[in-house]
């Protein structure tokens, strides 16, 4: 591929997540597998959902999708996983989870509520009294929520320009929101729903002012030990764990471009750095969307959804926001969860209610209103396809 033409891909790719080599094979498609090793319960029509994606010219490479029911779990593939060896995609694959970390936050955020350390009318002037004192008056749940009115310092010309000059920039995350602070609110706080990743740095440096403990352990022991997640993990490098599922910009004539190590991830951190598993998604949605990580009390103020206010992406069906956790109702019921997109990647991890069953399905290109809005339009559609099939009786 001519350097040019790179460079214009990764500059393109660039400008996508700040405000957020070979030619590819023969598709290879992988039936549903039962994770005891039982038989394959294989839906045709679902697979062919998948194929569809796959086969459009500016569709992802590779997609999975995780339909998990109890102790057992259905994987469905379409595609590649890596195009330079053809593998398909894999439930143990490293992948960046983009904006699905922000519900990892949240999971710290409410865990800390519950422990008292933490609360949900805390301000920012009570926890962050170093960030300017015209945000002062923001709480804690208006973070969680999207209503804070902060400045998003992913779409600041400053922050935009460093990583276009280099994509594998070391930020200090917690200097992020320095970008935005010469600037006032938005809007005033709890009056208005605006998608912010500035929110869930706020949150993240909140939750250290209140344990005095890095971000990362508060992660570890408030998230990935409980949950038995051995695979999930907060780097602030380009590099991902092998195996990964490899992320393509794909703009076609062109052949997709592996973009899964152009970026560093400590410009996202906690509002989209962290890399997981299908299978460990699924395990973390099902217990922050489900009962088993919070106290009743706790959970009815997370579940306190707003109609109308979308994740980003939106997630399939009508979308309504709570507090770092979204509500998708589709023509077959209701799921709890959260979306994410950056370079390479688009995810969604949704659970039932009870936490019984849950959803996680990821695609290797990056989609959203922004950027392949007709994309995103189908994948919603079979989302929900796959969503009806989680919530159908067996």
């Amino acid at each position: 591929m001519p350097i040019r033409t790179r460079g214009h891909r990764l500059r393109t790719a660039l400008s996508v997540i700040a405000l957020t080599s070979a030619v590819l094979g023969p598709t290879l498609l992988q039936p549903a597998q039962a994770a005891d090793g039982g038989p394959p319960r294989h839906d045709q029509r679902l697979q062919r959902q998948l194929d569809g994606l796959v086969a459009q010219d500016d569709g992802p490479p590779g997609v999975i999708a995780l339909l998990t029911r109890g102790d057992r779990t259905q994987v469905y593939t379409a595609g590649v996983g890596d195009i330079a060896t053809g593998r398909p995609p894999r439930p143990d694959d490293h992948m960046r989870i983009a904006s699905v970390a922000k519900a990892f936050s949240g999971a710290v955020a409410l865990r800390l509520v519950d422990q008292g350390r933490l609360s949900l009318d805390d301000t920012i002037a009570d926890r962050l009294p170093g960030q300017p004192a015209a945000w002062g008056a923001v709480t804690l749940r208006q973070l969680l929520a999207h209503t804070s009115g902060l400045p998003d310092y992913s779409a600041d010309p400053e922050f935009v320009a460093v990583l276009t000059a280099d994509p594998r920039h070391v930020f200090d995350p917690r200097r992020l929101l320095d970008f935005v602070a010469d600037e006032p609110l938005r809007f005033r706080p709890g009056s208005l729903y605006e998608y912010s990743n500035s929110d869930n740095i706020a949150i993240a440096l909140m939750a250290e002012a209140a344990t005095g403990r890095p971000y990362e352990d508060l992660l570890r022991e408030l998230v990935y030990r409980p949950l038995g997640l051995h695979r999930t993990s907060l780097p602030l490098g380009y590099r991902l764990p092998r195996p990964f599922l490899h992320g393509y910009a794909v703009a076609p004539p062109a052949a997709p471009e592996d973009v899964s190590e152009a970026f560093g991830a400590s410009g996202a951190w906690a509002s989209g750095g962290i890399v997981s598993t299908p299978r460990e998604l699924g395990t973390f949605i099902r217990a922050y969307g489900g009962p088993a990580l919070l106290s009743d009390r706790t959970r009815e103020a997370q579940l306190e959804f707003r109609p109308g206010d979308s994740s980003e992406p939106p997630g399939p069906g009508t979308n309504a926001a709570g507090l770092a956790i979204f509500r998708y109702t589709t023509r077959c019921g209701v799921l709890y969860g959260h979306t994410g997109n950056t370079a390479g990647y688009t995810q969604l991890a949704a659970t039932t209610p009870d936490g019984a069953r849950s959803l996680t399905f990821s695609i290797n290109t990056q989609t959203s209103a922004g950027n392949k809005p007709a994309l995103l339009a189908r994948l919603r559609t079979v989302q929900e396809e796959f969503a009806c099939a989680l919530l159908k009786d067996e």
